[in-house]
């Protein structure tokens, strides 16, 4: 980490400043397995004590087993909307675990695909869509260097980082990134906390 902030200070004066401001880097991560992904997708369009709630009873379910897709599969679709999921998320779930099953979706094999190949792979599940995925690459697969352009605070960050009349598009999004290489994800995680200085930045996947 100490390599990547040193990097990103000297190549970067805005974000220097920002790195400053907010101090150490704490980025959170989880493991690359089936249950981090559920969750993400549990997660979305949710505040987190309401989400929380819901994956708590939803891994209730299948207590004291682990969360597996074979776990899930064995749920009947009423049990998923009991425990306060929606039918569209209980829907995902199921295709996340029978894509899981089917090896669609090689867990075990993720942490040495390149990010194209996890995305594609992540991708091919209902509800999971290229930003579930970068989430997916910076807080579990710990991948460097990851520019979730799709992310609107990161986009709105930079927007007030950098003075900008409007939230940037993609290719301005990397046009201003191109000095964080490769260290994007790191850069990334320190603008979601430049927006968020009471609360804590996504450390997760979240949707």
């Amino acid at each position: 980490m100490r390599k990547a902030l040193l990097h990103l200070k000297k190549a970067d004066p805005v974000l220097r400043q920002i790195i400053e401001r907010v101090g150490p880097c704490r980025i959170e991560y989880r493991d690359p397995v089936f249950s981090t992904l559920a969750r993400a997708i549990v997660f979305q369009q949710l505040a987190g004590a309401a989400a929380t709630r819901i994956f708590e009873r939803f891994q209730a379910l299948v207590d004291p087993s682990p969360l597996t897709a074979e776990a899930v599969l064995r749920l009947h679709l009423r049990k998923l909307r009991g425990a306060g999921l929606s039918l569209q998320k209980a829907t995902y779930l199921r295709d996340l675990s029978k894509k899981t099953v089917a090896a669609a979706i090689p867990f075990e094999h993720l942490p040495n695909l390149p990010d194209q190949e996890v995305i594609d792979a992540l991708t091919q599940v209902k509800g999971i869509g290229v930003w579930t995925a970068h989430m997916f690459l910076i807080f579990a697969l710990r991948r460097p260097d990851v520019l979730p352009t799709g992310d609107y605070g990161i986009r709105a960050a930079m927007k007030k980082a950098y003075d900008l009349s409007d939230l940037p598009k993609p290719a301005e999004m990397e046009r201003l990134a191109q000095p964080w290489r490769p260290y994007a994800s790191v850069a990334s995680w320190y603008l979601w906390q430049s927006l968020r200085k009471a609360t804590a930045p996504p450390t997760t996947p979240a949707g």
